[in-house]
């Protein structure tokens, strides 16, 4: 089954979360027109981004509005690896793990490849590598609302984008085979078929060491930021569909999947998107009162 059938299987679902969204925004091609690919991005290696060349290091297209109560821009900007790096404030390994995850779940989501921040919620693990991009890509925050956290523990290291207008939720996460957190399981079925340069039984053992007991020496601290180095930079050699599984999540509920303890009890309503489809003036001249 092709993406966008899914895509129309999937948003006729039933669907209890509360949507400001309401109907599809827009149809790209259709009823808006929407440019793309305009904003030169950023893809030159660096110190603290140094995988941002590699053949596979995702691109985000992004449609926002115009100030804080604007309309929709005509245009997206790019977002790269090195935006979301300075956002978080180091580059790691969550952040490129979640960055490629969206870009799998974004693939469903936005088969258009305009991604809409004004229709996104989003769910990840406690981690602020994950949730950092979660809330950078998307534009969800905790105060309006629409970013959660795993109930579970098992999807600590997944992400889940719902998409309020289409009624489409997305769960995304890592193959097994690239996977590297002690005692968590891989929640959905895919493995990988090609063979990492880094043993992750070697990661987790590290990990362990250095995260876990408390018990490490310098050169495992050193060797396993090198090794995940390596790591990040390995699975940006692939296609991210190699290291990467997404599935729609049916009859979606947001809070089946949240933590109900790290939420918000009244979240502030969010009013950036009142106006992203306010109609213009009959004329660029008329007064206030025409």
């Amino acid at each position: 089954m092709s993406i966008l059938s899914r895509l129309v299987l999937a948003a006729a679902a039933f669907i209890t979360v509360p949507a400001f969204a309401g109907e599809p925004t827009f149809v790209q091609g259709k009823n808006i027109f929407i440019e793309t690919g305009v904003d030169p991005v950023d893809r030159s290696p660096s110190w603290y981004a140094p995988m941002a060349n590699k053949p596979y290091a995702p691109v985000f297209e992004i449609l926002a509005t115009k100030g804080t109560e604007g309309r929709y821009y005509d245009y997206t900007y790019g977002v790269t690896l090195k935006e979301m790096i300075k956002f978080h404030g180091h580059d790691c390994e969550g952040t490129i793990h979640a960055a490629n995850n969206a870009k799998i779940a974004f693939g469903i989501l936005f088969p258009d490849g305009v991604i809409d921040r004004s229709v996104l919620w989003g769910i990840s693990g406690p981690s602020p590598c994950w949730s950092d991009a979660v809330a950078f890509l998307t534009g969800a925050r905790v105060q309006y609302g629409n970013l959660g956290f795993f109930k579970s523990k098992d999807y600590g290291h997944s992400i889940l984008l719902y998409r309020e207008d289409t009624g489409v939720a997305v769960l995304a996460t890592w193959k097994k085979g690239i996977n590297n957190i002690p005692g968590e399981p891989v929640v959905l079925p895919e493995s990988i078929t090609w063979k990492p340069k880094v043993s992750m039984d070697e990661v987790m053992k590290l990990k362990l060491a250095v995260k876990m007991q408390g018990n490490a020496t310098p050169y495992q601290v050193d060797l396993m930021r090198f090794q995940q180095w390596q790591h990040v930079n390995d699975v940006l050699e692939h296609p991210l569909e190699e290291s990467y599984q997404a599935k729609i999540i049916p009859n979606f509920k947001w809070a089946d999947w949240i933590d109900p303890e790290k939420t918000m009890t009244k979240p502030h309503r969010r009013v950036d998107t009142d106006y992203k489809n306010f109609p213009y003036r009959g004329k660029p001249i008329e007064g206030p009162t025409q």
